[in-house]
């Protein structure tokens, strides 16, 4: 497991997504975006927060959402503890923010696949789980993302190669944006993963030879 020495020391409540390799990926991604001084930056799926004081310790003007109580307090708290001003909303996806729009979209929503039948997951799996297909926030953050970007505006949506990168592409491309593939991260089975290893390889999800997952980064810009 790596120590992500570019998050910031982020503490993480019972029930809270905790950074993981998907996180340290998008960061990547996010150092090499120009963030001008007061840029606007959404993080949307906040999670404890880590990504969201990245981007203020670089001088944005930062807004966090995330749907779940325990995550908008973490994020509240390691927000004052770094003495960093992020606006923490609680909300479903881009409820809060509506009627804004932002310089750079951040997202690592759920996008595990699972076979729960639920039409909603609940609980802890809130964090992970994501319909049948793994797309259940990926195919709204895909809709609606794009109306919420400035003009030169950039999303940048972290998620497994499970879950459809090529169909994340086309819904992006099909509202106008230019997308593509920034990074790229191999890593082994989680334990969601592991648990789930002879549902997903039935399901042609994975094959019998992968031992990996592969998490991709997807880019895309809005033109001027």
């Amino acid at each position: 497991m790596r120590g992500y020495p570019r998050l910031v020391n982020a503490l993480v409540l019972p029930g809270v997504y905790a950074p993981q390799d998907d996180t340290d990926l998008l960061v990547e991604a996010l150092s090499e975006e120009p963030l001008a001084p007061g840029a606007r930056v959404l993080d949307v799926g906040t999670g404890s927060g880590a990504l969201a004081l990245v981007a203020a310790r670089r001088g944005a003007e930062v807004t966090a959402v995330d749907v779940s109580r325990r995550a908008v307090w973490t994020a509240r708290l390691n927000a004052r503890l770094a003495r960093l001003p992020v606006r923490i909303r609680r909300g479903n996806l881009f409820g809060p923010v509506r009627g804004r729009s932002f310089d750079v979209i951040l997202a690592n929503p759920p996008y595990v696949p699972s076979p729960d039948a639920r039409p909603e997951p609940r609980g802890r799996s809130r964090a992970w789980d994501a319909g049948r297909d793994g797309r259940l926030v990926l195919d709204r953050i895909c809709r609606d993302a794009p109306a919420l970007l400035r003009p030169g505006g950039v999303l940048l949506i972290v998620q497994s190669a499970v879950s459809g990168a090529e169909r994340t592409l086309e819904l992006l491309r099909g509202t106008g944006l230019e997308a593509a593939v920034s990074r790229r991260r191999w890593i082994g089975f989680g334990p969601v993963l592991r648990a789930r290893l002879g549902w997903l390889r039935e399901r042609g999800l994975l094959s019998a030879a992968d031992e990996r997952e592969e998490l991709v980064v997807i880019r895309a810009e809005r033109a001027f």
